[in-house]
């Protein structure tokens, strides 16, 4: 075992970027988080390299094999003088010493071992990903954490090809991070304390530097209610409305002595934000598919604090939200005085912090009437919650054993990706499947040597002609995608195995974290093409 101390260097100047990234919060749930590497191949090292330099709390690398030449040939994390050792406790501590604050042990034994011996073993760690491990011990294994919902994360690189697959029952995110989200402004369906503030603002009565430095919200709210008395009660929907809208904001521009229209920026960012800000305020669909789930509607003393969160803001949304979910309480920069800037963002927060409690209140009564003490959830958890409500997310996987279950996989996606004349990044899948039948049956894969590359091209097609039978599947692989995989010789090209481990840690990132969404469940990298595809199977 090797084991590491933290250095005592300041973690805010450490690990600044990443900290802008998924805050304090999210830093935490790394530094408390335990991964768990099956293999330190080229892959694997690789992996855990991009989750130690951000600060996970410690990793456990499970590993029977010696160190080989050909490991030396591709993992940067072993040296030529560590051949013949421990490929586990070698890789454990040259990956020690890239951070101070993480702790790294080994266990120098099979998975296939392990698992026999101590099933259990697997259940402390917070994610476990695994590397090039053979169909059998791989099931054992999924079905071990898949009982836990431990998220396990399966990796290979054969040649030029990577290929990862998440398995987890469920996986529940509150702060999705969305590309390209619109601001909650509710301009549509103004709340009591907009309605007031902007009403007591008289665009009339205003100085210059008063009419130029109004906050486009207000004018905004303003002109769609001028719109509204001529359109029964309705915001512009339509292109052709917006524009008139539009129009009738221009012609609010104030005229100097000549005539001429003043600079008034404002009233450019109302123009300018006509199309973005008048949106329907709704619930969006993956919110409501949580509000339906029966997790939502069924909680229970075993119920996870996301679920009861869901559960308090179904009921708020019924209720005090009358049919709209928390205010979000921001506001985008805009030209305006300091002052009425201010007061219009206090608006915001003030009706986000009355949301909040509510929402706060209900989960307290919740958690009472489950018999759980109100600090069960915390105020940040629910003041979180509430400010993400429009983003959250789950993911829900399919098991191993359902994927390698007989004629169970995806076969219209699966046909449609082998009938394409071109070829598709999801065919290698299917090659991937096809070269474990391969080893099932000789123990080997093909064109492990070079002297086997051609006789085994007629053996793999034999292969993948049984699987696709047994899929259900009438398609061929083309003769010459069978010859690419033998050529290939399970070998593994440290820049596909790099890359892969990028992918992959910032998958083990997205789960320790509960930020942002991790893939669904299937993702193949082509490395001759440098295209990628990710898929549900």
């Amino acid at each position: 075992m090797a084991e590491t101390k933290g250095s005592g260097l300041d973690k805010n100047n450490k690990y600044d970027r990443q900290l802008r990234l998924w805050g304090d919060h999210g830093q935490s749930a790394l530094e408390a988080a335990r991964v768990c590497l099956i293999n330190a191949t080229a892959t694997g090292t690789e992996i855990l390299k991009n989750v130690i330099l951000p600060g996970i709390g410690s990793f456990t690398i499970v590993d029977g094999h010696k160190v080989r030449g050909e490991d030396v040939g591709n993992n940067f994390f072993l040296l030529a003088d560590s051949i013949g050792k421990s490929r586990a406790q070698v890789a454990t501590e040259l990956l020690g010493e890239l951070n101070d604050d993480v702790t790294g042990n080994f266990v120098e034994e099979s998975v296939e071992t392990l698992l026999e011996s101590n099933p259990d073993y697997f259940s402390t760690f917070s994610v476990v990903v695994a590397i090039n491990l053979h169909e059998k011990a791989l099931l054992q294994l999924g079905g071990v954490l898949w009982e836990k919902n431990i998220p396990l994360l399966v990796c290979r690189c054969y040649g030029f090809i990577g290929y990862l697959r998440l398995a987890v029952r469920e996986h529940t995110i509150v702060e999705s991070h969305p590309d390209s989200a619109l601001e909650d402004l509710r301009l549509d369906r103004p709340f009591p304390g907009l309605q007031t503030f902007c009403d007591s603002l008289n665009m009339e009565t205003m100085t210059k530097k008063e009419h130029g430095h109004t906050p486009w919200l207000v004018l905004l709210y303003k002109y769609v209610q001028e719109w509204k008395k001529t359109h029964d009660g309705q915001i512009p929907k339509n292109y052709k409305e917006k524009n008139m809208l539009k129009e009738m904001i221009r012609k609010g521009i104030r005229q100097n002595e000549e005539g001429v229209p003043e600079l008034e920026e404002n009233f450019d960012e109302a123009v300018t934000h006509v199309n973005s800000a008048l949106v329907t305020t709704r619930i969006p669909s993956e919110v409501q598919a949580l509000f339906d789930d029966p997790c939502c509607t069924n909680i229970n003393s075993e119920s996870k604090t996301f679920w009861i969160l869901c559960r308090a803001l179904h009921d708020f949304v019924h209720n005090e939200g009358n049919g709209d979910l928390p205010l979000r309480g921001t506001i985008p920069d805009m030209t305006s005085d300091s002052e009425r800037y201010i007061q219009l963002q206090n608006v915001y927060r003030e009706q986000a912090a009355t949301d909040m409690t509510a929402i706060r209140n209900r989960v307290h009564a919740l958690l009472q009437s489950l018999g759980r003490p109100c600090g069960a959830v915390s105020d940040n958890e629910i003041k979180t919650f509430c400010r993400n409500a429009a983003f959250l997310r789950l993911v829900r996987c399919r098991s191993l054993a359902e994927e390698y279950g007989t004629n169970t996989v995806n076969k219209d996606e699966l046909n449609m990706h082998l009938e394409s004349e071109e070829g598709d990044d999801l065919l290698f899948y299917i090659l991937l499947r096809g070269v474990d039948r391969f080893y099932d049956e000789y123990n080997r894969y093909p064109g492990r040597d070079n002297s086997d590359v051609e006789p085994d091209i007629p053996k793999l097609k034999t292969c993948l002609t049984k699987l696709l039978h047994d899929w259900g599947l009438s398609g061929t692989v083309k003769e010459d995608y069978i010859h690419e995989m033998c050529r290939y010789g399970a070998s593994e090209v440290h820049s596909i195995a790099s890359y892969m481990g990028g992918v992959v840690a910032q998958e083990v990132i997205k789960i320790l974290t509960t930020q942002f969404v991790p893939i669904n469940n299937t993702y193949v990298y082509n490395g001759f093409l440098q295209t990628s595809t990710t898929v549900q199977l």
